[in-house]
């Protein structure tokens, strides 16, 4: 097997101030806004070994089903990836958390049977490279499990979200993009679609720039060759 990812600092990535704010908003999302119950729809059925992209606080690791032998979790933010390994230590599954970005998945060549992205595709710097790097750890065949905000379908709040991605928003937020097409990028990149639909987070209160999301599976071809 050929390993052809490369080392990457451990602080690539550092949003002290973000981070912070970042892991008391995520938790009062998932427990009052209903992403918690998204979650567990996005991991359900998963087996096998397991990468997440952008793990974040750990968040997800509670929801991982038992039939899941470990998952690798990426979080490039230092203050982040802190509370994760603390997340990890209380999972029901083996989680090993380590540095790393999505451009550059420091795991070898088609070492996972699954790929989970889960509200980080708007944060990365280029999109098309971090799925081809998705797409090269998994397996043929492997599933891309993703949980993602963007684009909405009202040209209004699309006009928003773009004005927002060009000014404060990614500054303010950590890097996000309220406004980037997760759809197509994944078919542009090579993926196969599975099931998946679109949801608005939450479900009642304000249309935020951010409620626009689409859940669902992907997979890498079974024709690609390894």
């Amino acid at each position: 097997m050929h390993l052809r990812y490369r080392k990457v600092p451990e602080d690539s990535v550092h949003h002290p101030v973000f981070a912070r704010f970042y892991a008391r908003m995520s938790v009062a999302a998932d427990a009052k806004g209903g992403i918690a119950a998204h979650r567990a729809e996005l991991l359900t059925g998963l087996s096998g070994r397991v990468v997440e992209i952008g793990a974040g606080n750990g968040l997800n690791f509670a929801h991982y089903p038992a039939a899941v032998s470990e998952v690798v979790a990426l979080e490039p933010e230092r203050s982040l990836r802190q509370l994760a390994v603390g997340a990890a230590m209380r999972a029901g599954v083996s989680v090993d958390v380590r540095p790393g970005t999505a451009e550059a998945l420091p795991v070898e060549d088609a070492g996972f049977d699954a790929a989970v992205a889960s509200l980080v595709l708007c944060t990365v710097r280029d999109v098309p490279k971090a799925l081809a790097e998705i797409r090269r750890v998994l397996r043929p065949g492997g599933e891309l499990r993703f949980f993602e905000h963007g684009l909405a379908p009202q040209r209004r709040l699309a006009t928003v979200q773009r004005a927002l991605d060009r000014t404060v928003w990614p500054k303010l937020m950590g890097g996000c993009h309220t406004a980037r097409d997760t759809l197509a990028a994944i078919r542009d990149a090579g993926f196969e679609f599975g099931a998946y639909r679109a949801l608005r987070v939450p479900e009642s209160g304000p249309l935020l720039p951010t409620s626009p999301c689409v859940l669902g599976v992907a997979y890498r071809p079974r024709a690609d060759l390894v």
